[in-house]
Order: C-alpha cells, then structure tokens, then sequence
C-alpha cells in the first residue's frame, strides 16, 4: 500500500500524536502534557505520512523568532514531534517528511530551522548540526563554597506560587532573550511549558517550587526548582532540583544560587540545563566537585544561506567567499560572499574564487557563535583555500556569550 503525506487535520491530531507517542516508547504521556502539546501544535505547520486510513509518520513545526549574535530575533522553524511507526521504518517515510517539510520552511520565508535531536546521528544526513550546548552539574554544597559580587545582599528573595509568578517571570525571561543566542522569543501560549510539572515526571521530588529575586520592589530574578528529599544512616542527604534560573544582573543571580546551594536538609544542587559558560561556574570555590558536562542542546539547519548570514552580526569585520554543498537543499548549493561587521552584513551569490569549501552543516554548527570554523577544519570539515580567511572567517562568527536553548520543544 503506499503511502501518503499530507497536512494534518485538526481532527486527527490524537491518531497523528499517538503514532509519536509508540515511536518513543509508548509510555502515554499525563493528561496535562496531552492538553499542552495539541495546544501548542500548528497543524498548519504538521504532516503526517498516512497510509489508508491509518497513520504512521508524523513531523511538525513551530513557528519561532530565534536569537543570533547581534541581537536579532530571525525567524525559525522549530522542527518537533518527528516519529516512524516502528512497523514502516527503513522505507524513505522520514526522508520523505524532512524534504517536504524543508520545502515548506522555505516557501513560509523561514531562513532557519532548529530542532533538539532524541537521536542526533538521524539529523546531519538532512543538514542539521549541533550548535549550541548544554551544561549539566551536581553542585557539592557540602563541600564547595559560592563568593557572590558586590551587592548580592540587597537582593531579597521571596516564595511564591509558579503560577501566581509567571507574568512577573515571564517579563524578566522576554528582557534576557535578546541577550544571547539561541534563546527564544516566547510566543502565547509557550509560558504554560514553565508550570508543566506532571507527578509521573518528578521522580520522588517535590512539586515545582518558585523563589523571585528583588530589588526595589521589582522582580530581577527567579529560580523554579524542586526538592528531593533523601535519607541515610547520617542524616538527611536530599537534593535541590534546579528547573530554571534568571537574573537580570550578577547579584540577582547570584543571591539566587545562594539560595538554592543552602536549602535546608539537602546536600546537592542537581542542573539540568544551563549555558555552557553560565556564570556559577565562578561562583563556586570547587569545580571539580561539581561534575560539571556538557552535551548537545540546539541543532540549527540553513534553510535560506544568503538570508541566514545576512540576518546575524559578525564581532570582527569579515569579506569572505565560501563554496557551499548542499546535497539535501540544492538551492543553497554554490559560491556566496559575506561580508559583515557588527553592524551588519550582506551575504550574496558570487562566481568570486572561494576562499573557504564546507558543506552547510559547518555553517550551522558555527551559526550561533557556539563552534569555531578552526576547530570544525582541524576535523577536516572546512578547507582553507585561501590563507588567512579561515581565522578571519572564525574569529568574526563568533559570540561573546555562549548560545544556548533555554527549554526544549
């Protein structure tokens, strides 16, 4: 029987999401998750591979502003519930769905899609590349000790409910967002991801809790956590559950951790997801005893090249010629030209000499500032063609912040 793509019907999205609920196990998700998900899908934006009557391939996208160096909020795709029936892998069904929906970001005008990889081994074939990372860390807090910076103290803390404080949460994540990249705008409708908290999910800790930071009666900080409390033979030895940080200035963040490092009949601060180069990794008197990791967080894909370039800054002035493949979008195949600075940047198609040969993943991965173009040539992914423009070329695509996805989709 063969099969066929189409957009999805509202009406079918339970049969569509059941198929992605059996491609990840089958383990049925709470009543609360259901409710958001079909909330947040735009079945606009969602295909499914039908075969009948029956589904067995799904694949959406959300419809994003992604921060890049410079400030900017470019528009993205933000490429989600991608599953195959395990009954119908290995017969094209997902390279299938990847060029439709490519093809679509494109005609919407989208030059960038982004996504979080279950299995990121699936994605490069497709174009996409890891570029920003994420932190995790066991903090020690019966061993290491925080210095917080000057005026840490004038910041008072106080509890709160997370939903009576999620406007007031939400005004200090939208102030953040332009800051560093990879983070995203927060459409309508997305804020209700911070105050899902489904007691399948929280694995013996407690519900989600909420401390706002203050200063001057406004709120510049918030930290969302959870207690896990534990016992043995010498005591209490339980655990704070870290969900989300933010402050608006060093002291807000750090009266924050503060907090959080001595909460009462725990022994250990457990992060989850934080940037790369977050700034509590100078706070502590001890990093080896924090465990501290990194992994892989967003993957980003050049739908559009000329209009992605285009769209960021570059920290140093920069005029180089790259010689693009692009084996699954061939329209972005070919020589292009940038040339940028921090205020700006032109990039446009040129029968110039190449002065540097990838393919678009490089791009992707070095699109956020998050991967340098040398270290992506010392693996044998970039080739210098001409001397000189690989150092130009890396040191200009690069972020005084670390990029990082601050929640998944």
């Amino acid at each position: 029987m063969t099969t066929e793509l189409r957009v999805l019907d509202a009406t079918e999205w339970d049969d569509w999401y059941g198929v992605l609920e059996l491609a990840f196990g089958g383990v049925p998700e709470s009543d609360e998750e259901r409710k958001l998900w079909k909330d947040l899908t735009e079945p606009e934006r969602s295909i499914g591979a039908w075969e009948g009557d029956r589904c067995v391939g799904t694949a959406g996208a959300f419809t994003f502003r992604l921060t890049v160096p410079g400030g900017a909020a470019v528009p993205a795709a933000g490429v989600t519930m991608v599953g195959v029936a395990g009954t119908h892998r290995r017969r094209g069904i997902l390279t299938s769905m990847m060029r439709r929906q490519l093809d679509d970001v494109r005609a919407w005008g989208e030059p960038v899609a982004v996504l979080t990889a279950s299995e990121p081994e699936i994605y490069g074939r497709f174009g996409y590349a890891v570029a920003a990372y994420s932190a995790r860390a066991t903090i020690d807090t019966t061993r290491v000790r925080l210095t917080v910076p000057e005026g840490t103290d004038e910041v008072a803390l106080r509890y709160a409910s997370p939903a009576e404080a999620l406007d007031a949460c939400e005004a200090v994540y939208a102030r953040l967002v332009p800051g560093r990249p990879g983070m995203l705008e927060r459409r309508p409708g997305w804020e209700r991801l911070a105050l899902l908290d489904p007691p399948g999910d929280r694995e013996g800790a407690s519900p989600r809790q909420c401390v706002l930071a203050e200063r001057g009666g406004e709120v510049v900080g918030y930290a969302r956590y959870a207690i896990k409390p534990e016992w043995s033979f010498n005591g209490s030895d339980g655990s704070v559950v870290l969900h989300q940080l933010a402050g608006l200035d060093p002291a807000a963040e750090a009266a924050l951790w503060r907090f959080l490092c001595a909460v009462d009949l725990t022994s250990r601060v457990r992060i989850h997801d934080r940037p790369a180069d977050d700034a509590w990794q100078h706070l502590v008197s001890d990093l080896r005893r924090c465990e501290l990791t990194l992994r892989d967080g967003l993957y980003v894909r050049l739908v559009d090249v000329g209009a992605a370039l285009e769209a960021r800054t570059y920290q140093s002035p920069v005029d180089v010629v790259f010689e693009v493949e692009d084996a699954f979008c061939p329209w972005n195949t070919g020589r292009w030209r940038l040339s940028g600075d921090a205020k700006g940047a032109s990039c446009v198609r040129t029968e110039d000499a190449p002065d540097l040969a990838l393919s678009v993943r490089e791009l992707g991965a070095v699109y956020l500032g998050g991967n340098s173009l040398v270290s992506l040539a010392a693996a044998g992914r970039v080739r210098e063609l001409r001397a000189g423009a690989l150092a130009e070329a890396s040191v200009a695509f690069g972020s005084p912040v670390a990029p990082w996805l601050p929640h998944g989709f």
